[in-house]
């Protein structure tokens, strides 16, 4: 599993978020999911402001990461998201990795996630992150093996300069 203890140190630097935090997460996520998936094909995006890894190899999002620029009040786009296979069973959500309340869109944005999750614990830190406009919002999706579509687990995190990180670690 990822290890997040170096964040505290990094966030204590006078160097910003952006060049420290987003690089020592996305080291982090590569080694553990190499450790899982030594075979992968991993892919960075961008699309709305967010930043997304994909393993093309196996059709999954691995994290997604992005700062807040507070409430976005757009449509969810209802017909777009319907379209998106719910093939992990009735228990299951088509989770937004980036909450569509700061902007996250649909396709690669759905993880399959279980909906006492989602619409559980989930909240609260994507609700800060709303209300912290500046603030770096991720989460890092954690599978089991190599065929899976579905996670086994969701690290959820929030950083605001200044602060103590928080993450907190879902199961799926």
């Amino acid at each position: 599993m990822p290890n997040y203890a170096g964040l505290n140190r990094l966030l204590s630097s006078s160097t910003s978020i952006e060049e420290q935090a987003v690089t020592y997460l996305v080291g982090e996520w590569l080694a553990d999911y190499d450790r899982i998936t030594p075979d992968n094909e991993i892919v960075e995006t961008t699309t709305q402001g967010f930043s997304y890894l994909f393993d093309t190899s196996t059709g999954r999002l691995l994290a997604a990461w992005g700062f807040s620029r507070g409430r976005h009040a757009g449509a969810r786009d209802k017909s777009r998201m319907a379209g998106h296979p719910l093939s992990a069973g009735a228990l299951y959500h088509r989770g937004h990795a980036i909450p569509h309340t700061l902007g996250g869109p649909t396709d690669i944005n759905l993880v399959p996630q279980l909906g006492s999750v989602n619409i559980g614990p989930f909240r609260s830190l994507e609700r800060q992150a709303v209300a912290t406009p500046g603030a770096l919002y991720f989460t890092y999706w954690r599978y089991g093996d190599r065929t899976s579509q579905t996670p086994i687990g969701v690290d959820q995190g929030l950083i605001v300069r200044g602060q103590m990180p928080q993450i907190l670690r879902h199961g799926n």
